[in-house]
């Protein structure tokens, strides 16, 4: 198997450009400077803005959006950011409100993009669920994405806002990505019950994806995150997984070999 490079830059939350044989795709766009959301009895709060500005962002291909109804998936900034993409992919609830050039993806459905440099790249969508069982009324619908340059799945594994769950385990008994980018941060707006990824479940995804480099993001820059990077990069070093953590810096590209 070929070795294949990406570079990752993490803007801030879930927000990360992905540079991948020459198509830039954006993560869940958040680019507000701190503040509060309130929004059905919750108020989050937004700690820190975004790494690079959306004039810093320059051009990219496509919007790999998880779902539009949470403030620290999509906040204002990013929606208008979100606009100069010719193409967002996201659930099919999310793509009816936002309307436009988003495209609904249910799970395991598979659609194509050519970047302008001819290459193509195919997307996947994957099941997600935001909490626990019974969470779907209240979080909404959420999915994950997988990014394949040869075939489908290949190259990189996207979770979006979910926990461990038989979902995330079928997307491993399927597909064999190189990398895969989890949304971690325990996130905890509602009560005792992560809607995100903790470091347990960041464990049993690196398991259950065994050859793949992993990458957490989405536990910084919001208030309702109980994780840290440093408690990831302590939980994987305990156990023995150091050396499959990719640790991402605010603002600054990171090559990462596949």
């Amino acid at each position: 198997m070929a070795s294949l490079e990406t570079t990752l830059t993490l803007i801030g939350g879930p927000t990360v450009l992905m540079e991948l044989s020459g198509l830039r795709l954006l993560t869940d766009p958040t680019f507000d400077e701190p503040g509060e959301y309130e929004a059905r009895g919750i108020v989050l709060e937004k700690k820190s803005g975004p790494a690079l500005s959306a004039d810093q962002l320059g051009v990219f291909d496509a919007v790999l959006l998880s779902h539009d109804q949470h403030f620290d998936n999509l906040d204002r900034m990013g929606r208008e950011v979100m606009q100069r993409a010719k193409n967002i992919f996201t659930t099919p609830v999310g793509a009816k409100r936002l309307g436009g050039s988003a495209t609904g993806l249910v799970p395991w459905e598979t659609v194509h993009l050519d970047g302008s440099n001819g290459q193509r790249i195919y997307i996947t969508g994957t099941p997600a669920r935001h909490g626990p069982v019974g969470i779907e009324p209240i979080a909404g619908e959420v999915t994950g994405f997988l990014l394949g340059l040869n075939e489908p799945g290949d190259a990189i594994y996207v979770t979006g806002d979910t926990v461990w769950y038989e979902g995330v385990a079928e997307v491993a008994r399927r597909f064999q990505p190189r990398l895969v980018m989890l949304f971690a941060g325990s996130a905890k707006p509602r009560g005792p019950f992560h809607l995100t990824m903790d470091n347990n479940d960041a464990i049993e995804t690196a398991h259950a994806f065994a050859q793949a480099k992993i990458v957490a993001i989405h536990n910084e820059g919001w208030g309702h995150f109980t994780e840290s990077q440093a408690d990831v990069i302590l939980a994987f070093g305990t156990l023995g997984l150091a050396a499959r953590l990719q640790t991402l810096e605010r603002g600054r590209p990171t090559q990462i070999l596949l």
